[in-house]
């Protein structure tokens, strides 16, 4: 298993175990650790510099920001030169004199490109079992990008370099969603800000700090050029349900209905009949649905959002045509699927945006070979070779498996 290769992303993040991690922080209060890793294995300063001037990176994977407000992107970005037919690639010289002025420079979706980031953001979702998204912040000495905030989504904040001195304060807005306008609090959010805050701490190289969502904070450097990983964590909320059980209420004949003729939706007397109408008929379809209907209608949003870990399609193409009972194959780090059991002599792999339809006598391989280990062709039980060979192509070129 990918785990027991590299061992716990989250354990990077946080000093406890994942129970008790779930039990007594998950989405309830903030955990400071100081002195809990060292992160420059997963983002450098070099690195950085190796992104900005060697990655011809593009809008929106870069963003700046000074003293609480956002730099336009036409400020560090232009053509990207003859035959690019690009006019936001990020220029180097351009983020250079923004940097030199004070400004903070944002690194956005690392979890993609950066391949450090890209294997520990795979471990970690798994984890977690749940997307996440990195960003990386560096910010000059005696400086401030953002003005005090919350986020929507909880977050791990991990010190690589350099040292930044957080105040946090408690939640002004109870577990707020993306859905709801910023603006409606803004006021409250300025006055927290200004009173005594729940942590006030200068993170140093190797120190971690967790805020679920909706905790105000902001970061100022201390005297010298500070970086930090931001671990974004888009877990669902109970909101997500009632999402998909309002998509799913499409198929009831009785919430289609529609409502009497002249009801005025503005007037309270007028609409509460049909509203004691319309709960009892949704009373009545709630109990016909099961876990399995919502189940799959969550099933295509968590999936989407889910990128599994980049595979090496050239090399993978290649491999194809010569593929031999000694090749390794392992499923794709990352991927999410659920494998059926056999029914009218098939069986179904369902994968984020296909289902793959086998025959039943590959039920044993595919329960080895999606198993999280490195398999030999060779090795996958119930098929002869050749069968063998046929399946290991047709989940490769799925990209469902890769060469291990």
């Amino acid at each position: 298993m990918i785990e027991d290769a590299i061992g716990s992303s989250l354990a990077r993040c946080v000093p406890v175990a994942k129970a008790e991690f779930a039990e007594r922080y998950w989405d309830r209060r903030p955990l400071l650790t100081p002195a809990h890793g060292d992160y420059r294995d997963l983002l450098s300063l070099d690195g950085v510099d190796e992104l900005l001037g060697g990655r011809a990176l593009r809008t929106p994977f870069v963003r700046m920001a000074k003293d609480g407000h956002v730099i336009p992107a036409a400020r560090y970005t232009g053509s990207g030169g003859a035959g690019a037919e690009v006019a936001d690639q990020v220029h180097d010289e351009k983020v250079l004199a923004l940097l030199a002025d004070g400004a903070t420079l944002v690194l956005q979706g690392l979890h993609r490109m950066w391949p450090p980031l890209v294997a520990f953001a795979t471990l970690l979702r798994q984890e977690l079992g749940t997307p996440v998204q990195i960003n990386a912040y560096l910010t000059p000495p005696d400086s401030r990008g953002f003005d005090p905030h919350y986020d929507t989504h909880g977050v791990f904040v991990l010190q690589v370099s350099g040292r930044k001195r957080w105040r946090v304060h408690a939640p002004v807005l109870d577990a707020p969603v993306p859905r709801q306008p910023w603006g409606g609090v803004a006021e409250e959010v300025a006055a927290a800000a200004g009173a005594e805050p729940a942590i006030d701490a200068v993170l140093a190289p190797g120190d971690a700090l967790y805020l679920p969502r909706g905790w105000v904070h902001a970061a100022t450097t201390e005297g010298e050029w500070s970086l930090h990983l931001t671990v974004g964590i888009h877990a669902p909320t109970r909101l997500t349900l009632v999402d998909a059980l309002a998509r799913l209420a499409v198929t009831a004949p009785a919430l289609r209905a529609g409502l009497p003729m002249g009801l005025d939706p503005a007037d309270a007397k007028s609409v509460a009949p049909a509203l004691a109408e319309t709960v009892a008929a949704l009373h009545e379809w709630l109990d016909t649905l099961t876990p399995e209907d919502l189940a799959a209608e969550l099933r295509r949003d968590a999936w989407a959002g889910a990128r599994p870990a980049p595979l090496r399609p050239v090399a993978q193409a290649a491999a194809l045509s010569g593929l031999g009972p000694d090749v390794l194959v392992t499923v794709r780090p990352g991927l999410p699927f659920r494998l059926d059991d056999p029914a009218g002599g098939r069986v179904a792999v369902h994968l984020p945006d296909r289902t793959l339809h086998l025959p039943e006598s590959c039920a044993d391989a595919l329960r080895t070979v999606l198993d999280g280990r490195p398999h030999r062709i060779g090795d996958l039980p119930g098929l002869d070779d050749d069968d063998r060979k046929v399946l290991a192509r047709r989940l490769l070129r799925e990209a469902a498996l890769v060469l291990a």
